[in-house]
């Protein structure tokens, strides 16, 4: 759940914005119940997959105080990429390549994100994939990386139909989704349109916040508990 503090030449080098945000989450609390903490649920849409040489294209979150979606504080951004060649692999997103390049850099829009996160913990699906391309991202304009700990609801699932289904449901024959639009339809939630980064990020607060309803009906009270439960996998970026 943690991430590990950094050196102290990062934080000479590193954005003060970045800096605040590593200093706000030093002394981490797990133990405060579930509706003390600040959440902020996010989703990137990407160029392409490669690690390497594809890039952000949008970045979508929403925040959630006191287990409530704050739908009057959302944040949502188009992002023109730097090699803009990669463009015409973003129309699955339904993004055009003249929407691109209409479009603020990551250097004007990211430092924007770091602010509207600052003293949340980040939730997303398949979290660690989104956190690769802010925190490339992060590395190459602001000198350092995200501290905020993370949940994903990916593996908030797999805990959840762990006990659900039994410690031994991988050899149910039945096929279990973790994709993000079939446990929505799977547990009911309301229906967002996929692949745009904020209506997915608002599909992922719904999935977060049913499961959270589930695990505190399980007692499991406190951030710590879910941790301790191995249902919510520990991320260090």
């Amino acid at each position: 759940m943690f991430n590990l503090l950094k050196p102290a030449s990062w934080l000479s080098n590193a954005d003060p914005k970045l800096v605040a945000n590593k200093e706000f989450f030093s002394h981490f609390d797990q133990g405060k119940p579930l509706a003390e903490y600040s959440f902020v649920v996010c989703d990137t849409e990407l160029t392409g997959l490669n690690k390497k040489k594809d890039e952000l294209i949008s970045i979508g979150a929403v925040k959630i105080t006191n287990l409530q979606i704050d739908l009057s504080s959302m944040f949502h951004h188009f992002v023109r990429p730097e090699e803009m060649a990669h463009t015409q692999a973003t129309l699955v997103h339904r993004i055009t390549p003249e929407q691109l390049e209409n479009a603020e850099p990551a250097e004007k829009v990211l430092p924007r994100f770091v602010d509207y996160i600052h003293g949340s913990l980040l939730v997303g699906h398949h979290l660690m994939l989104d956190m690769h391309f802010l925190n490339k991202a992060a590395k190459r304009i602001m000198g350092g990386t995200l501290s905020n700990p993370g949940v994903d609801t990916m593996r908030m699932a797999q805990g959840y139909n762990r006990v659900r289904l039994g410690h031994y449901h991988e050899h149910n024959p039945r096929e279990i989704s973790y994709n993000l639009d079939d446990l929505g339809k799977e547990y009911k939630l309301p229906v967002f349109k996929p692949h745009d980064a904020l209506e997915d990020a608002l599909q992922t607060a719904y999935l977060f916040l049913y499961l959270i309803k589930k695990f505190r009906k399980g007692g499991l009270i406190t951030l710590k508990d879910i941790y301790q439960s191995g249902r919510v996998g520990s991320l260090r970026y």
